[in-house]
């Protein structure tokens, strides 16, 4: 399709720039288009060209629309399962040494668990298996 658009836009450059080299200002400008030795009405120009190009050109006047792509999927959430991982675990951490490590590891348990224990510490089985039982590579638990 791009490339029949392109072919298009340089046969018509290449038209009008016969047109505009073979004008006379004295003639009056008419319905005619006269390229090289050929005198073309304007309608029966576009539809020769539409014969040549049928998919750009559409009732003989306008390019036919472009499709409109498919509407991209939404972004998988960060967040799990609609929560606002980011408030809840800046509130979970807000007491904690190390905030930033924290709010790090806080966040990859609520988007994996869906889930964040309320409070500062403790509560961690109020969010059942998945976010007591994650472990670092060291062995030792993961969630805040």
């Amino acid at each position: 399709m791009a490339k029949q658009l392109f072919l298009l836009f340089a046969v018509s450059i290449f038209y009008l720039a016969e047109v505009s080299s073979d004008f006379n200002p004295d003639e009056q400008i008419s319905s005619v288009t006269q390229v090289g030795d050929y005198k073309i009405t304007k309608n029966r120009f576009m539809q020769e060209l539409g014969t040549m190009y049928p998919t750009a050109i559409q009732n003989g006047h306008t390019l036919a629309p472009t499709p409109t792509p498919a509407p991209a999927p939404a972004p998988s959430p960060r967040s799990g399962g609609g929560l606002d991982c980011g408030g809840l675990c800046k509130q979970r951490c807000s007491l904690h040494s190390r905030q930033n490590v924290c709010t790090r590891a806080c966040g990859t348990c609520c988007v994996r668990c869906k889930c964040v224990p309320p409070g500062t510490s403790g509560n961690r089985e109020v969010c059942g298996k998945c976010y007591t039982d994650m472990t670092t590579h060291g062995n030792r638990t993961k969630c805040p």
